[in-house]
């Protein structure tokens, strides 16, 4: 049984999204169109609420391990990121002979489809979404290998069938997928989809079962075995944009791609250089970070030492952290002398005795306290945070002596972080009078900039004077060897046309036209 565990990245809206299906003859690309509606604060709200039911999850992804068939015992669950509440865009497929029509998000941060069963009696979810009948279906074959997917904000389980997949025009045969027979969270009460198809790696796939993209491909459906996604972020057009399996429309992006070899199979993940606010560098990702294009997440997640930097930047409201003022009120000055002294940065919070240094980074003391039977989990919580606000602290230190600035400059440019610090997976308001003040912020991919404006990296919610803007940037927090790491969502990939090419193992962007 396959187990995936998920952690909300963020809770900002539903969108219902209204899908239509195409392809031309000329160019043999299989099209998805996808139709959005507008953003309102009743979706927000809900979205909201019924995250409540994931907050106990949203620690440290250092926890976290997937459960599918990665073989590395340290390989952290990226998908443990998301619970779908905040989707945007979702297609249509259908399922069995003569074709069940489903609506899905087509996440590229996870392998495995799902859709509800006729089978699943007592969860209320079911009732309001469109329900797999094996009995309908010319094609059904009988799997009954039983399934188990947790979310951060809910679960699903049920069992595996195969059938035909009607995708755009094309018909994947003897398809594995599952059929959930329990939908028990309110979370997929109020979802505006049926199920997801992924696009991910079978390296992650809950039973080690094919991909809808790998049948595809195999079964010499498309022309290319490339997909590419061109997500259209203009508020006022209802057209959302369009999936392409087979290659890639030229009219969705401008210039040339930048492609990046994919570093690890499972998901769609690549190295990532320096990250950029206002052009001057944050520190974090100067030797650089690994990064995940993601479509089924809809924000940016960084590292929280440098979304802290944006919200500063920006004047977001985050939440203050005790505990990042603690380390800057009792050991900010001891930190300075000792990179003063030059001592190596990765070893300085386990001098000071807030972290073990295990030969390459900091291991918070409390999570090595955990590992006893004995040691109390609030402590070990303790611990973790103490050596987590030490660590941001000091790359925040060393990037301003790197700048020649004074001790009690950096002291307090350190302190103004720490009460910019965001919640984890949380969202954080914006001042939308405060958009034409705000800095670009660049992304370094292939050796290029990929550079947001103001107003593609906020995210407005409603209009006129009841409008809320939010920053398109969550905090998320991966430990080496996987991280620092980055999601690229939809707030990334709506600017810039994204090329998944799966015969060459690479990812591509281009500015989106």
């Amino acid at each position: 049984m396959g187990k995936i565990v998920r952690t909300t990245v963020t809770t900002l809206f539903l969108c219902l999204l209204f899908p239509i299906v195409f392809s031309t003859s000329n160019d043999r690309l299989v099209r998805i169109g996808l139709k959005k509606r507008k953003l309102d604060p009743s979706d927000l709200l809900s979205a909201r609420v019924y995250s409540k039911e994931g907050e106990a999850l949203r620690g440290s992804l250092g926890k976290y391990h997937h459960h599918g068939n990665l073989q590395d015992p340290k390989d952290i669950d990226i998908v443990a990121l998301k619970n779908y509440m905040d989707a945007q865009y979702f297609g249509e497929i259908g399922i069995g002979t003569p074709p069940q029509k489903f609506t899905v998000i087509f996440d590229t941060g996870s392998s495995n489809l799902w859709v509800p069963s006729s089978k699943c009696y007592f969860s209320i979810a079911c009732y309001f979404h469109s329900t797999y009948k094996s009995s309908h279906s010319q094609t059904y074959k009988a799997n009954g290998k039983p399934a188990d997917i947790q979310y951060g904000t809910g679960s699903i389980s049920g069992f595996f069938s195969e059938d035909y997949v009607t995708v755009g025009d094309l018909v994947v045969k003897n398809q594995e997928f599952i059929e959930a027979t329990k939908e028990p969270s309110l979370t997929f009460v109020l979802a505006k989809f049926d199920g997801i198809l992924g696009l991910g790696f079978q390296e992650i796939s809950v039973g080690n079962a094919v991909p809808v993209w790998y049948n595809m491909v195999n079964q010499g459906l498309v022309k290319q075995p490339i997909f590419s996604f061109w997500l259209n972020r203009n508020p006022a057009d209802e057209f959302g944009g369009e999936l392409v399996f087979g290659g890639m429309d030229p009219k969705h992006f401008k210039g040339e791609h930048t492609y990046v070899p994919v570093t690890r199979k499972g998901y769609w993940q690549f190295d990532m250089g320096d990250f950029l606010i206002d052009n001057e560098t944050t520190g974090f990702c100067a030797s650089g970070c690994s990064a995940i294009a993601d479509s089924g997440t809809s924000m940016v997640a960084g590292p929280t030492g440098i979304i802290t930097q944006i919200n500063h930047a920006i004047g977001a409201s985050g939440v203050v952290s005790q505990e990042c003022k603690a380390v800057v009120s009792q050991y900010g000055d001891k930190i300075i002398d000792m990179l003063l002294a030059k001592d190596e940065p990765k070893k300085v919070c386990s001098q000071i005795g807030l972290c073990v240094f295990d030969g390459t980074q900091g291991v918070s003391m409390g999570i090595e306290s955990v590992v006893n039977e004995n040691a109390g989990k609030a402590s070990g919580s303790l611990g973790d945070s103490m050596c987590s606000a030490c660590e941001m602290a000091v790359v925040w230190m060393q990037n301003q002596l790197n700048k020649n600035q004074t001790a009690e400059h950096i002291l307090d440019y350190v302190n103004q972080l720490c009460d910019r610090i965001p919640s984890p997976m949380g969202e954080s308001s914006i001042d939308c009078k405060s958009l034409p003040s705000m800095p670009n912020v660049s992304f370094t991919i292939g050796g290029k900039l990929f550079e947001l404006s103001p107003e593609q990296y906020i995210v407005k919610v409603g209009e006129g004077d009841a409008a809320q803007c939010l920053s398109g940037f969550t905090a998320l927090d991966v430990p080496p060897p996987s991280g620092p790491l980055w999601i690229l969502g939809d707030v990334f990939m709506g600017q810039f046309h994204t090329v998944f090419d799966y015969g060459n193992m690479q990812v591509g962007f281009a500015e989106a036209a």
